[in-house]
């Protein structure tokens, strides 16, 4: 995810816990990070690499959120992977971590599972185990599902995983379209989420 704003600054606003230069740790409570239009929220945020942003991984917990690529993750736990001060990846987990965009074209797109893993470079989430997605009538299941955030498209099952076996299927449920003259899609409510 290249910063395409002018000042591509990170700014980390918290209550210092501890900042070790020797080890290269740091431990933060109540946590903001932003850096242009992305923005990652958290109760706790723990480092290795230390509190610099070329090469480190951050831990938060408690109420993460994550702001990036037009999509928002929430989720109980995420590992955050920054690259030359970018954020390069991240795998949220939760029961469920969830994710939501909503388009500039007024469209939107919803979905929840234990864990999903979002690739900065190429703008997308891979949902994994007990896998949603909504498109705010349509409804895609699956153990694992991929979805573009930047094309606003799913791409299927993930190419890269272990766990996934030929009887693998994924089910989608299509809705039919509002009434005529009822003004608008159809719109369905999201399942109750999986303990």
């Amino acid at each position: 995810m290249a910063a395409s704003c002018a000042n591509p600054a990170i700014v980390v606003e918290a209550k210092p816990v501890e900042i070790n230069y020797r080890s290269e740790s740091t431990v933060l409570r109540d946590v903001t990070i932003r850096q242009c239009d992305n923005r990652i929220e958290a109760a706790e945020a723990r480092s290795t690499g230390g509190i610099a942003f070329e090469n480190s991984r951050w831990t938060f917990s408690g109420n993460v959120r994550i702001q990036a690529s037009g999509g928002n993750l929430s989720s109980d736990k995420a590992v955050v992977e920054f690259r030359n001060n970018l954020i390069s990846e991240a795998v949220v987990t939760g029961k469920p971590a969830e994710f939501e965009q909503h388009g500039d074209d007024g469209k939107s797109a919803r979905g929840h599972a234990n864990t999903i893993a979002y690739e900065a470079l190429g703008g997308r989430i891979s949902l994994r185990e007990n896998a949603w997605l909504s498109d705010g009538c349509n409804e895609i299941t699956g153990k694992q599902l991929v979805y573009n955030i930047i094309q606003q498209k799913v791409e299927g099952q993930s190419r890269t995983s272990t766990t996934q076996t030929a009887g693998d299927r994924i089910i989608i449920t299509i809705q039919p379209k509002s009434e005529p003259g009822s003004g608008g899609p159809c719109t369905k409510k999201a399942p109750d989420k999986k303990q």
